[in-house]
């Protein structure tokens, strides 16, 4: 059993649980839940990135990286900073982070669109999404087949949540699904945590017509947003190039000026 497949078994674990704690019926009176969700605003001009940057307290392949982060200080930073969105991870064991985080961030701001990012394998999760305030979810082709893609893709858009829809390889993009709009390129391989930007280039050209490209992970310099900025990603998912500075949101600031 490789890493993933070892996150996907405790993921199936960890929902069970969750659907017995706090049935639908009870996600349904959250105050948010299908609520009308915000949507990235992309700039006028295609060459001028979006940065989506990320909240999150450790990884696997990096260790701790900023436990005693504050979400709500992180995202009110962020969001003076100019940022397109704010991806914030939900998983406890793996990336420290909880349904708290995205609670807080969402009480905080209301129109800051959020991305919940977890690895999600069950219609429960995107009700999970709805009902604390997220905007869109993030699905990870290399655990999900097509027909797990179609269905989760059909209830978030149900839910008027948005879909970040995240490959590695050309095989992966073959899952895409047209109820998509954004389409991710994970530059870190998830099982060997190997960062290859030549990822986002390659893929760039096989993407199907009318999704906004997004390139995730492994970027940490201006010079490598504007190259793919120049070869069509109009998006950019950043995390550690932030969390890992003592004010995340003061480098945010900086990147973003001097793109």
């Amino acid at each position: 059993m490789n890493f993933l497949d070892g996150i996907v078994e405790q993921k199936r674990v960890e929902i069970l649980k969750r659907k017995q704690k706090r049935p639908l019926s009870d996600l349904a009176t959250f105050p948010y839940y299908r609520r009308i969700c915000n949507v990235i605003s992309l700039p006028e001009i295609p060459e001028k990135p979006g940065i989506i940057a990320e909240f999150k307290r450790k990884s696997p392949s990096r260790g701790p990286i900023h436990m005693e982060a504050d979400p709500v200080k992180v995202a009110a930073a962020y969001e003076a900073a100019g940022v397109a969105a704010m991806s914030i991870l939900t998983d406890r064991n793996f990336f420290g982070g909880s349904f708290l985080d995205l609670k807080q961030v969402r009480e905080f701001s209301s129109g800051l669109v959020l991305l919940r990012k977890d690895f999600i394998i069950d219609p429960y999760q995107l009700h999970e999404a709805s009902a604390y305030g997220a905007d869109m979810i993030l699905l990870i082709a290399a655990i999900l087949d097509r027909r797990e893609i179609e269905e989760l893709a059909l209830e978030a858009t149900s839910l008027g949540l948005s879909i970040l829809f995240e490959v590695h390889n050309e095989e992966e993009l073959k899952k895409y699904h047209p109820e998509i709009k954004y389409l991710g390129v994970n530059n870190r391989d998830l099982k060997t945590f190997h960062v290859d930007t030549g990822r986002s280039l390659e893929l760039i050209g096989q993407m199907p017509t009318g999704v906004v490209p997004v390139s995730e992970s492994g970027l940490s310099s201006q010079h490598e947003i504007r190259n793919l900025a120049e070869a069509g990603y109009r998006l950019f998912l950043m995390g550690e190039t932030f969390m890992k500075e003592k004010d995340p949101g003061l480098a945010c600031r900086k990147l973003i000026e001097r793109l």
